[in-house]
């Protein structure tokens, strides 16, 4: 009989001990072993979540150097945050899904959810927001898009993991109240609402056990509470004991090493069933979720959709997420959108003009099948009438060209601590000079550029890259990085119209220079075609629509993590800033941020009126007019404050609409639930609040 025709629990009978074994932990760096003479193939995995990784030789962080492994870069998970749109969430999930399947693999390691404790964490690019309502809210549709093909999304990392240093051995002291509050929630939304798959283990520890392995986490709060029945995988290299990782709920060990045989899950455990030690019980019930999961998804039945990869609907899909994502942050001269047809010559200043993002980061990167860069994207909409002239303003090193992030990273990503990804670049005294003074030389170039008369517009691209924006380190601050402020603030002693962009994953200071420039306009890691979407929103193609899902600060100092708390701690990390986090902390500590969360400008504006509250149906409706001359969308958010509530507001819905110029809109903020003796605030941003209404 084929397994087709057999229920996972009849199939578990007929494996011996070893094939169990094989399945339960990892027999290549990105699969487990299958049975053949069973027709159960491995269980294949990609990284993720802004496309899906290169192949890999089965046992060596070395590149397979195939050309059939190029893939849509998607914007990262910031970026999709500022969209604050679930459609676009469940349409780069689905891209993503299709395009995990399309590769022949089987569970794609994302998204992460992880709450922006500290504007400073290395992995904040790959998670949404500061905020659990809006992180769980746009992860549970991007999960659904994902697995509507027949593949597993597996959404990180469980729990607490808010940082990269030491964050394979820090321990977090958090009260389980906070935890409950900020940073399990979307977790939560992930199972219960975006009924995910897969869930992947955190590197820390948290009450006293590994997150992989901590009957906690796994057993109490996800198998019991949450009814769970999914399968967890722990991170690559999260598990440290043969014991606690085969008796908790943990599934599958996977690592970066390639003794395979010798891992917790592997030989060591084999032995301890043959001593009887331990229960063969325990791993059945692994592998009877696994082959749960593969029936889910049809591995076994004919049914399982193909996929496929690099298609135009892929690349739409992400220009239209990219295009959301852009954020207007000021724009006080009006000087946005620009008019092309009075262009004919503008000078792009700045390195992030060009660089392309894709193949950074950590195990985010992305073999992308190709990346519009700013300046790019720029030149192609403009055409030969318009002359672009290209400054590159700042440096990262001597080295021009050289890709200052370890090639093999992960091969060494289980020493210090899980630190230091990024290669050594501590320069001696004389390339610091050195380097200084190639900087001023680019520095004085382009100020000398800007200066002259024969621009129409001059446009700086700056902000971060993958040296900070990056896995397995954090930042030690918000400074913008290479000598970027002394640039900004020549060049805008140089022109006063000059535009300023910053292409980042984490907030930066601005402060050195932000009351010198009346234009800023903030861009994310945009995916393949972020240049474009970038171009759109210059030139008024698009009306800006993206709203911050994070606070961002003057200096990280005024963060709750940095103000109240612990970051990043030592061998312990104390979270004493409890559940204020983000807005919750400035709303309650009278902190003035330089942006809010869910602040976002538009070229139009947009009037609110006429509010009321359904409560039977759990919904907030208002009226809202575009009083402007652009067509455009508003994102309509809904905070709640609660009699007895120790937070001043917390956002409970939202609504993205769009509305033609002149026109006027009836909108509905749907709620998960009312309250009584609340009131319900309505606004653009956490402090743009233009209506109010009071519940009975």
């Amino acid at each position: 009989m084929n397994n087709n025709q057999k229920e996972p629990e009849a199939i578990l009978k007929e494996l011996t001990l070893d094939e169990k074994i094989g399945l339960i932990h990892g027999a290549q760096l990105f699969q487990t072993a299958g049975v053949e003479r069973l027709g159960i193939p491995p269980l294949k995995m990609s990284d993720g979540p802004m496309g899906v990784r290169q192949e890999f030789f089965p046992a060596e962080w070395r590149p397979a150097g195939l050309s059939d492994d190029y893939v849509t870069y998607l914007p990262c998970n910031s970026a999709l945050a500022s969209t604050w749109n679930r459609e676009c969430a469940y349409d780069i999930g689905s891209v993503l899904g299709e395009e995990t399947r399309g590769r022949g693999k089987d569970v794609i390691l994302g998204p992460g959810v992880n709450i922006k404790r500290s504007p400073l964490c290395g992995r904040n690019f790959e998670y949404f927001s500061e905020d659990p309502y809006l992180t769980g809210q746009l992860a549970a549709e991007y999960i659904k898009g994902v697995q509507a093909w027949d593949v597993a999304a597996c959404v990180k990392h469980f729990a607490a993991n808010n940082q990269e240093t030491e964050r394979l051995w820090v321990e977090v002291e958090v009260d389980e109240q906070s935890l409950r509050e900020i940073y399990l929630p979307a977790f939560y939304d992930a199972v219960k609402k975006g009924g995910v798959h897969t869930v992947m283990g955190a590197y820390n520890k948290l009450y006293g056990e590994h997150c992989c392995q901590s009957s906690f986490l796994l057993e109490k709060v996800l198998r019991e509470e949450w009814g769970f029945d999914g399968v967890i995988i722990s991170d690559w290299g999260g598990v440290h004991s043969t014991d606690d990782a085969a008796l908790s709920q943990l599934d599958i060990e996977m690592s970066v090493t390639s003794d395979f045989d010798d891992y917790f899950m592997a030989r060591p455990l084999k032995e301890k069933i043959e001593s009887g030690e331990i229960s063969v019980e325990v791993v059945d019930q692994k592998v009877l979720r696994i082959l749960k999961l593969m029936q889910k998804l049809h591995v076994f039945d004919g049914r399982r959709k193909s996929g496929s990869y690099n298609t135009e609907e892929h690349r739409q899909k992400a220009l239209k997420a990219a295009r959301e994502s852009v954020v207007l942050l000021k724009n006080d001269s009006k000087l946005l959108p620009l008019k092309p047809d009075k262009l004919k010559r503008i000078l792009m200043v700045g390195e992030n003009a060009q660089r392309l993002h894709a193949a950074g980061g950590g195990s985010a990167e992305i073999k992308a099948l190709y990346e519009i860069s700013p300046l790019m994207g720029l030149k192609s909409h403009l055409g030969g009438n318009v002359q672009v002239d290209y400054a590159q303003g700042y440096c990262r090193s001597i080295d021009e060209g050289q890709d200052t992030q370890a090639g093999n990273w992960q091969e060494t990503s289980l020493e210090n601590g899980g630190q230091g990804l990024r290669a050594d670049n501590r320069e001696t005294a004389e390339k610091d000079k050195l380097l200084e003074e190639k900087r001023r030389k680019l520095r004085g170039e382009a100020v000398k550029l800007a200066s002259e008369n024969k621009y129409d517009a001059v446009i700086y691209v700056g902000g971060l890259d993958h040296e900070h924006d990056c896995e397995g380190n954090d930042r030690p601050d918000m400074k913008l990085p290479y000598g970027q402020d002394i640039l900004i603030k020549e060049l805008a002693d140089a022109r006063k119209d000059l535009i300023v962009i910053m292409v980042a994953g984490s907030p930066v200071e601005m402060e050195e220079w932000i009351g010198q420039v009346d234009t800023v306009v903030w861009s994310w890691y945009a995916g393949i075609e972020g240049g474009n979407a970038l171009a759109d929103v210059l030139f008024g193609n698009v009306n800006p629509s993206g709203k911050l899902p994070e606070t961002f600060y003057k200096t990280h100092t005024d963060c709750s993590a940095h103000a109240l708390g612990e970051f990043p701690g030592g061998k312990t990390v104390a979270y004493k800033e409890g559940s204020y986090v983000g807005y919750r902390y400035n709303d309650k500590y009278q902190v003035e941020p330089r942006f809010c969360f869910g602040y976002g400008l538009s070229y139009t504006e947009f009037k609110y009126s006429d509010a009321s509250l359904k409560t039977a149906e759990k919904q907030i409706c208002c009226t809202v007019e575009n009083t402007g001359a652009y067509d455009g969308s508003e994102v309509v958010q809904v905070y709640v404050r609660k009699e007895g509530s120790k937070f001043f507001q917390e956002l409970k819905g939202f609504a993205k609409v769009f509305i033609k110029a002149g026109e006027r809109q009836q909108v509905t903020v749907q709620l998960e639930e009312t309250w009584e003796n609340a009131v319900y605030c309505i606004g653009s941003s956490s402090r743009d609040i233009r209506l109010m209404v009071n519940s009975l």
